[in-house]
């Protein structure tokens, strides 16, 4: 088994390297990675050795011997086929997410009707394929396997026991991989600036296998970056200029303040969010994209348009709790997931819930996807409308009702609101723009043949926002109502940098009410939205919001946060920290204009670390303590 993984895998990771060659030639010699990728892959091979291993004292004598022989038979089994099934896998993930399989592999197999859908319309021929490969290698390791169960003899007793231990001792010596203080993991095969050439270099079972050891560890993760004293964490991360005058009183609730709105109002304005599914610059031809949103370019002349707003992370949860709770990343899961932040977990629906708003999600699919429906109701948001509940829609694809459809939803639900004459919260949020891409016929003009590609379904989905806005705009309702449209994150995030800051640029637009057109210049990331939001509403109170109020500041230098798979970036303007698991930090400059991260060879000061590390400590913290939350 340890010499067909051995095999297997070697295969692979050549072929990758061949399809790669470009992006792995351009940042390391190729051989020296071909030797460390068979160095991780005898740490998947002894991992997998390890049962049997100590398994053989009990069953590998002559009493035993039809037990042994099937049990390792099947273990290997069980193993090859898992390794094949994941390896082969492996290039779409790679297409879809510029790395090799980690935690979100296993995450989306918990929805495998929206997950077969998915490749079942969009990847056919690749999902068919690979399982016929995949089926074709079983049963090449099936005979080799069962012919080598039939060869198994007992051992005699003194042999069993002086190579037993010599064994364990090589398996053992197999998984730690060095003789250093920490046994080897991911980050130690990290070695060039590149994510997927790093990635490319162990393998993808093991990678996987990792992810799930690491989920344990959830609620202490950032702790991988390094650790600091509760109380320096806390001055470092509240160490910003727009939080300078804030009283921070309660120790139990460290980040809850009480904001002033910058706005005065008789009464405080509607709020509609509208999360639009990987929307991100790529697609923007005024901040360097494709020119797919001509209805999004019209509106931003009517709002505050953000030229450098950055998401905080590649999942569209990670946009959730970003812009509706203001909530920082980290590399674990994202808070709308995690057990600790489903009851008494800060969002907008908090505030506006005490203020008698109706507070709502509306969305096109399911609502339990990704616990969306957990999270929001937990959380301040009375109401869910999901596909269930929508009337008829006209078209519903993979991924549920189209955005035509979802607009529809939400235009009648903001009607009732109006007329019930309530206050109203409501975040909707787009499905149109996922693969397989899937829109009705007939509303757009393609921008490229066939019909099913991002390019078009970007177009599709910025139509209907357009139709939806259009419709807004002659409601009564829009005189006291703002509308923030942003997106969750990017269609693929991936490049060569380390950190690919330029697939974290995204659109953001505030318009409605009474706001006045406006250029926010500075970079910002998706967790300043919710303060500028509350501010301009005319929304006083506590919270716990720590981002910036952009109706305060709009011109002087801003920052912004990013998390990319294990690797966490401080961006203040263009220069970046970036820290990395088990790692030294290491520090560039990223032009906006050429789209490029410059790293430096200089190691970023200890200060400049340390204020990078407070920053992704912090929401860990805050989630472990369960003290990111109104005072009750």
């Amino acid at each position: 088994m340890a010499l067909l993984v051995l095999l297997l895998l070697s295969v692979s990771r050549i072929g990758l390297f061949v399809w790669q060659y470009d992006r792995i030639s351009a940042v390391a010699s190729v051989w020296p990675l071909l030797i460390q990728g068979v160095r991780a892959d005898l740490i998947l091979a002894g991992l997998w050795m390890v049962l049997p291993i100590l398994l053989a004292p009990f069953l590998a004598g002559r009493r035993g011997l039809n037990a042994w022989r099937w049990f390792c038979y099947g273990w290997a089994m069980l193993g090859l086929t898992l390794f094949i099934f994941v390896e082969l896998s492996t290039p779409q993930f790679i297409l879809q997410y510029d790395i090799r399989p980690n935690r979100l592999y296993v995450e989306y197999l918990k929805y495998p009707q929206e997950v077969f859908s998915t490749l079942w319309q969009g990847f056919r021929a690749m999902l068919l394929g690979g399982i016929s490969l995949t089926l074709l290698l079983i049963w090449g390791a099936n005979k080799i396997l069962q012919r080598a169960r039939l060869r198994t003899e007992p051992y005699q007793t003194k042999t069993f026991w002086l190579t037993w231990p010599v064994l364990l001792l090589v398996v053992f010596a197999m998984i730690r991989s060095t003789t250093e203080h920490r046994p080897a993991n991911p980050a130690f095969f990290a070695v060039t600036s590149d994510a997927l050439v790093n990635s490319l270099v162990i393998n993808s079972p093991y990678s996987v296998l990792y992810a799930l050891y690491s989920l344990k560890h959830e609620a202490h993760s950032s702790e991988i970056y390094g650790k600091l004293p509760d109380t320096e964490m806390l001055a470092l991360a509240l160490d910003w200029p727009w939080l300078k005058q804030t009283a921070f009183s309660n120790p139990g609730l460290p980040t809850v303040h009480y904001s002033q709105a910058s706005v005065q109002r008789a009464k405080p304005l509607n709020l509609v969010i509208i999360l639009e599914e990987s929307l991100g610059a790529t697609f923007v031809e005024s901040l360097g994209g494709v020119a797919v949103t001509p209805e999004l370019e019209k509106l931003k002349y009517d709002g505050w348009w953000f030229e450098q707003m950055y998401a905080t992370g590649t999942r569209s949860v990670r946009g959730i709790e970003a812009v509706v709770s203001g909530f920082m990343p980290t590399p674990a899961q994202s808070v709308v997931k995690l057990s600790l932040a489903q009851q008494n977990f800060y969002t907008l629906g908090s505030t506006l819930s005490q203020q008698g708003y109706n507070t709502s999600f509306i969305y096109g699919g399911e609502a339990h996807f990704d616990n969306m429906r957990s999270f929001f109701t937990g959380n301040g948001i009375k109401q869910v409308i999901d596909l269930p509940q929508m009337d008829n829609p006209v078209f519903v694809g993979s991924w549920g009702a189209s955005d035509e459809d979802l607009f529809t939803a939400a235009a009648k639900h903001l009607d009732e609101m109006h007329q019930q004459q309530r206050p109203f919260f409501s975040l909707v949020f787009s499905s149109s723009n996922h693969t397989p891409f899937e829109f009705p016929d007939e509303r757009i003009d393609l921008h490229e043949q066939p019909k099913q590609t991002v390019n078009n379904a970007v177009k599709y989905a910025d139509y209907a926002l357009g139709q939806f806005i259009a419709h807004a705009r002659l409601q009564p309702y829009w005189q006291n109502t703002l509308f923030l449209i942003v997106a969750d994150h990017d269609n693929r995030v991936y490049g060569s940098n380390l950190v690919p800051v330029e697939k974290f640029h995204i659109p953001a637009l505030i318009l409605g009410a009474d706001l006045q057109p406006n250029r926010i210049t500075p970079v910002a990331s998706q967790i300043d939205l919710a303060p500028t939001l509350l501010s301009l509403m005319g929304i006083n109170g506590q919270t716990p919001l720590i981002g910036r109020d952009f109706s305060r500041d709009d011109t002087s230098a801003g920052r912004a946060l990013m998390q990319f798979d294990q690797y966490f970036a401080l961006m203040e303007q263009q220069q970046l920290t970036i820290l990395r698991p088990q790692q030294s930090a290491v520090s560039g400059v990223y032009d906006p204009a050429s789209k490029q991260l410059l790293l430096s060879d200089k190691v970023p000061s200890a200060a400049q670390t340390k204020r990078a590390l407070a920053q992704v400590l912090l929401p860990s913290y805050l989630y472990r303590q369960q003290q990111y939350h109104l005072a009750n």
